[in-house]
């Protein structure tokens, strides 16, 4: 039995943790895995005991990131999956670009953050990766699924626009209610043709969405609205992948009836 069938109408990865997102038109989800290219780099802000030879969780105030570190919003970056190669815009022109695999590469990058973020830097800046490791928020390799009726809710209590990337989701889904994601906690989806994702968390939001992702300014107070509207400060739920397949934009989606366990 299924119930609010939906539909994709964005995907978006985050290659480095804190800059821009990229539309893309599809992805492979595989089991207990992120969407593929997802915050696989993070800019250090000050040592953060990082090693990637056993690369760990560790909290999002260790490294450059939009709570903390609004102008991130005002660059424009491209990373090229294939190349690793990052480049930066700034001011309407190519500020910085470098393969992520190489040490010059990574010091081209590391100099310009160096310079841009002077004033907010713990230490030093340095790029962040090992093989597999994702830079999320959260422990577990998880799916973000942003659910654009809720936005939408958002926005009418704010009365002002909610740009719905504000909430650096993975998967943007129409065609359900408000807020009806948190109603799925601990059950399962369907997306697209095979692949298969259980609802296992709430997203909290924090300051960072109160930055405007174009402008850079932190203009909206979005965390304080959802508690003065709704007793919450949530938008949004993570989503483990249970079994893989392809999702493209357009493709529906389909909640079942069948509880489960939820983690913390």
């Amino acid at each position: 039995m299924t119930s609010q069938d939906a539909t994709i109408q964005a995907i978006y990865r985050y290659p480095v943790k804190g800059l821009s997102g990229e539309t893309m038109d599809r992805a492979e989800l595989a089991v207990q895995q992120t969407i593929a290219g997802d915050r696989i780099y993070a800019i250090e802000n000050g040592p953060s005991g990082f090693d990637p030879a056993k690369p760990a969780y560790a909290p999002k105030y260790k490294f450059l990131e939009l709570m903390r570190n609004a102008r991130l919003a005002e660059l424009r970056t491209a990373f090229d999956l294939a190349t690793h190669t990052l480049s930066i815009r700034s001011e309407n022109r190519e500020a910085a670009r470098g393969d992520l695999r190489t040490a010059a590469g990574c010091v081209a990058i590391e100099r310009f953050f160096g310079e841009f973020c002077a004033d907010e830097l713990r230490g030093p800046p340095r790029i962040l990766h090992a093989p597999g490791h994702t830079f999320s928020d959260v422990a577990k390799k998880v799916v973000s699924i942003i659910n654009l009726a809720s936005v939408a809710a958002l926005e009418n209590a704010a009365g002002v626009p909610v740009h719905p990337l504000r909430f650096r989701g993975n998967l943007y889904v129409a065609d359900w209610p408000a807020w009806h994601e948190f109603e799925l906690l601990g059950r399962e989806i369907a997306v697209g043709p095979s692949a298969r994702l259980k609802i296992v968390k709430r997203i909290v939001r924090c300051a960072a969405t109160e930055v405007d992702p174009d402008t850079g300014i932190r203009d909206l107070p979005v965390p304080r609205t959802i508690m003065d509207t709704y007793g919450h400060a949530d938008c949004g739920v993570y989503a483990e992948v249970i079994e893989g397949g392809p999702v493209a934009v357009g493709d529906a989606i389909s909640s079942s009836d069948q509880s489960g366990f939820v983690f913390d």
